[in-house]
């Protein structure tokens, strides 16, 4: 939801591009920057320091939000460039859930593992989706929306890194990756249908 509202952080987007374009660091460093930060988040998850964790995790989000401004600031918005990123941020989604498969998380309806691997499938099956529907043909315009995307899934799992910290036994850090197991799926089945009724629209 948040990805389609982005106009509504315009005004931030533009002061962040005036501080953060005068520093000597690439659009590509900063997703670097991403990349290192997700990998110390995940050891930081192990070792069940959980306030650290969700500091580096969020310091790797807000690196992808800059090297985009950035980007775009310095006209090197390519497709090179974004490819990079996006495969950035696949990593960093998935390291900081494969640190979290050494928790003791508690069996709710199914093991931990299991609700943390759907997390994984539906966002990645919701990124496929979008860039599948455009490799098909299917859409002139790229697929975006749903009820959750990348940025509320860093949320979510922030949150459920949070509760961590207040309850030793991970009940409450299970109920937020049952709910984000759940409502990512439920977006890719949204991006699917999207591309269904945008071809359907396309041939009518």
């Amino acid at each position: 939801m948040l990805d389609e509202k982005r106009y509504l952080f315009g005004g931030l987007e533009e002061k962040l591009g005036d501080f953060f374009n005068r520093w000597p660091i690439s659009p590509n460093q900063w997703t670097l920057i991403s990349l290192a930060a997700g990998l110390v988040s995940v050891y930081l998850v192990i070792i069940q320091s959980f306030i650290w964790a969700v500091f580096l995790f969020l310091i790797a989000a807000f690196a992808d939000f800059i090297n985009g401004i950035i980007a775009r600031r310095r006209d090197n918005y390519t497709r090179a460039f974004r490819y990079f990123d996006t495969m950035a941020d696949r990593y960093v989604d998935g390291l900081i859930l494969f640190g979290m498969l050494f928790l003791p998380l508690p069996v709710i309806y199914l093991p931990g593992y299991v609700w943390l691997f759907l997390i994984l499938f539906g966002s990645l099956v919701t990124a496929f989706a979008k860039a599948a529907a455009k490799e098909k043909e299917m859409v002139i315009v790229e697929l975006k929306g749903g009820i959750v995307t990348r940025a509320e899934r860093i949320i979510l799992i922030s949150l459920a890194l949070l509760l961590a910290t207040i309850d030793t036994t991970f009940v409450w850090t299970t109920y937020v990756l049952i709910f984000l197991a759940v409502i990512t799926n439920f977006t890719a089945f949204q991006r699917i249908d999207s591309a269904v009724k945008a071809d359907k629209k396309s041939r009518a």
